[in-house]
């Protein structure tokens, strides 16, 4: 992990500021969502992934693809959250009170 760090932060401060920036510019929708059997079936897949990287199941390139992807989409999702974030923060200070 150290070595997918330090080799590519690049990749890494990228899917971090690409996770920012849609988080930034999406929309909130309060919409009926993702529903209960795709969550737990999309929570399995993702826990899965994750057991597979810290076993070390997956040899060779391909696990190594694994970790970098598991790493990077971890960044791009907390980019979202802190993008989103910023944006209702900012929204919410520079609207009147009502």
């Amino acid at each position: 992990m150290a070595y997918l760090a330090t080799f590519y932060w690049g990749w890494l401060l990228g899917s971090a500021l690409l996770g920012l920036a849609m988080g930034w510019i999406s929309v909130v929708q309060h919409g009926d969502g993702v529903p209960r059997k795709w969550r737990w079936a999309l929570a399995a897949l993702a826990a899965a992934l994750v057991a597979a990287a810290l076993t070390r199941v997956v040899p060779g390139r391909f696990g190594y693809w694994l970790d970098l992807g598991l790493i990077m989409f971890a960044l791009y999702l907390g980019g979202c959250a802190i993008g989103s974030w910023l944006r209702n923060w900012v929204v919410s200070r520079s609207q009147p009170a009502a």
